[in-house]
């Protein structure tokens, strides 16, 4: 589904040009769950920008099912940490805000949005504003506005970090279920280690350092399987990934 090939990105720091990729190729499946984890700065949310159509690569390109990504397509989804709700509409309102802003008539939309809401847990909290919610309902309010919309990717960036660590698995449940219940492509960008095996079908472990590249590759065919958090196969590749992290940090 998305074929990144020999892709370069450099910005200029003072007299110098920092190469954040040089030369980066990538492919990932139509269905697949792929994380990205490595240290802060070495180029995991940029590579989501750039799939995203939000910036481009100095070199090289990406495609998206053949197609050249030139700019934002309407099919991609992207969630971000802080999770980019309006705070002076009620949940309702910002679960539907995509639909709104496509024009999409409310008698088209209304019956989708009410479905979603219940499914994610919000009718109760439909007429409430992002500040009346917690963390985790805010994170839900933010998924059941891409899903209305329908995308055949989702793009995360770090988007449960903020959040307790019972909610945080509650939720790691949740984006579980969304990828094998709707097939989505996704992937993903987290600083924590479990999070990307219980996740991710496929891991990339990035190394500290510009440019970035690739220091290790799991495969998880486990991923999504109930009870895979207590096997050793889940403690196998955690300790496998925390290993090629340490190795793979500067300094």
């Amino acid at each position: 589904m998305i074929e990144v090939s020999h892709c370069d990105l450099a910005y200029v720091q003072g007299a110098s040009q920092v190469k954040v990729y040089d030369d980066f190729s990538l492919k990932v499946e139509q269905g697949e769950s792929l994380v990205l984890i490595g240290p802060s700065g070495c180029g995991k949310s940029t590579l989501l920008y750039l799939l995203a159509g939000l910036l481009r690569p100095t070199g090289g390109e990406l495609r998206i099912l053949g197609e050249r990504v030139m700019g934002t397509r309407l099919k991609t989804a992207f969630i971000l940490q802080e999770y980019g709700l309006f705070p002076w509409l009620t949940v309702e309102q910002n679960v539907s805000l995509g639909l709104r802003v496509r024009h999409m008539p409310k008698r088209l939309y209304q019956g989708a949005v009410q479905e979603i809401l219940h499914k994610m847990g919000l009718w109760e909290v439909k007429h409430h504003f992002p500040s009346q919610l917690s963390g985790g309902q805010r994170q839900r309010v933010a998924l059941a506005r891409v899903l209305t919309l329908q995308p055949d990717l989702l793009l995360m960036d770090e988007p449960l970090s903020a959040l307790d660590a019972l909610t945080r698995e509650r939720l790691q449940i949740l984006l579980l279920d969304i990828w094998q219940e709707q097939k989505l492509t996704t992937v993903l960008v987290t600083h924590s280690i479990e999070e990307a095996v219980f996740l991710g079908s496929r891991i990339l472990v990035l190394a500290d350092g510009r440019p970035t590249h690739v220091i290790g590759e799991i495969l998880n065919p486990l991923v999504g399987q109930s009870g895979y958090r207590q096997t050793s196969e889940f403690f196998q590749n955690t300790s496998y990934v925390r290993s090629l992290l340490e190795g793979g940090m500067v300094g």
